[in-house]
């Protein structure tokens, strides 16, 4: 395998990853999804970045963990379109905004504040960040399949996890409407739109994004991996329902 050929982050060559690829944060979580596929295949793991390729109901489907973070993640995001991605889909976790967002539930993405600090360095804040329609629709069919506790809208979407001196503007997304706060689906989307692909999220929340200053923030509950699970469920579905509507 030539170096030409070789994308220098991910390890894996241009041209070796399906049209559609999940894309989950958590490496460990990649390896879930991975095992839900028939035949999967790891092929690579070089930092935060695990990829596999396996089948789901007789669909390709890729799989490439991004991180934690716009920055790291916009490289998975680049990188995996120059490997073959044209259609992106984060299955990530979020943290609520909204009394009414509780842990445990889900939420597809179709629009996200840009406070990632990486879109804004790509096109102008003038640009909207829009999760593709057809790949929203198509979580949102699968979701109500399932008979998954669902919130559909916008996320906002910040660089820092741990708040400094600064304000991250918690409260004003919260006052806005935005439904959780998370730190990549902004980038996915912008960096969709620049490459001319689609991209969508599905997110489970995994606690009150207001409260986790506090102390209160914990990821590792049973309802929060349950609602993990059900949003893999959910994304593969997704990824079967696009398929159909393509070769339509």
């Amino acid at each position: 395998m030539s170096d030409s050929k070789m994308l220098p982050l991910l390890l894996i060559e241009r041209g070796s990853l399906p049209k559609c690829v999940l894309l989950p944060g958590d490496p460990a979580r990649a390896a879930a999804i991975a095992s839900r596929l028939e035949g999967s295949q790891e092929l690579a793991h070089n930092r935060e970045y695990r990829t596999f390729v396996g089948d789901h109901d007789g669909i390709r489907i890729g799989v490439v963990s991004t991180g934690v973070g716009a920055s790291g993640a916009a490289v998975a995001f680049e990188e995996a379109i120059m490997a073959g991605a044209g259609t992106l889909i984060r299955v990530g976790t979020t943290g609520s905004l909204q009394d009414a967002v509780k842990t445990g539930d889900l939420i597809v993405a179709t629009a996200a504040v840009r406070n990632d600090g990486v879109a804004g360095q790509l096109l102008p804040v003038e640009f909207p960040a829009a999760a593709n329609l057809n790949v929203s629709d198509s979580l949102i069919e699968a979701a109500r399949s399932r008979q998954a506790r669902f919130h559909c809208g916008v996320v906002g979407t910040v660089g820092a996890f741990y708040k400094g001196q600064l304000d991250l503007g918690l409260d004003w997304m919260s006052q806005a409407g935005a439904l959780s706060v998370e730190m990549e689906c902004a980038t996915l989307f912008v960096i969709a739109a620049l490459r001319s692909v689609r991209a969508g999220a599905i997110l489970a929340v995994d606690g009150d994004a207001r409260k986790a200053s506090g102390g209160e923030y914990n990821p590792h509950r049973e309802v929060v991996r349950r609602a993990v699970s059900l949003e893999i469920d959910i994304a593969l579905e997704a990824t079967r329902l696009l398929a159909k509507q393509d070769e339509s």
